[in-house]
């Protein structure tokens, strides 16, 4: 019976740098991308000082952009919404950074408080809803880079989804 254990006999991986696989550059697993927002979210002299708000449209203002994805920051003022919509062939990461937002799709509606964090594929319909009295902030991840927003007729949800 051989009493070598695996570490003996191929010796501590860490100390063999050519077996490790080089760190990614950028972000390429939902995972990487949860982490990423997590990581902006989490440096709020990073974004805090970009955010303006506007009574007329909802405002945003593109963070980041690198091959493969986009980093968007959006703001909401009570009443804003972003109508039903998808996001073409793009999945994404939605983090509620400041105050409050409403998402609404076919199965129902969901607060989204700070913090949370919505994970979706492509063709996801929804529609996000700022149906508190405070203004809301949020940053939005796009993979591969939002190029396409198809809008949705309000009449093809179910009435639980509706504004």
């Amino acid at each position: 019976m051989n009493s070598d254990s695996d570490l003996q006999i191929a010796g501590d991986l860490l100390e063999v740098q050519h077996l490790l696989r080089p760190a990614r550059e950028h972000p390429a697993t939902v995972s990487e991308f949860v982490g990423l927002a997590r990581s902006i979210a989490g440096d709020r002299s990073r974004w805090a000082p970009l955010v303006r708000y506007d009574a007329t449209t909802r405002w945003y203002h593109r963070l980041l952009s690198h091959p493969g994805y986009d980093v968007w920051l959006l703001s909401w003022i009570p009443g804003q919404g972003s109508g039903l919509h998808d996001h073409g062939l793009s999945s994404g990461v939605l983090t509620v950074l400041d105050g409050e937002l409403t998402e609404r799709t076919d199965r129902g509606k969901r607060t989204l408080g700070s913090g949370t964090q919505r994970v979706f594929a492509p063709g996801y319909v929804h529609e996000v809803v700022n149906d508190s009295l405070e203004p809301a902030v949020s940053l939005h991840v796009y993979y591969p880079g939002l190029t396409d927003m198809p809008m949705h007729s309000t009449q093809c949800a179910p009435a639980a989804a509706t504004v």
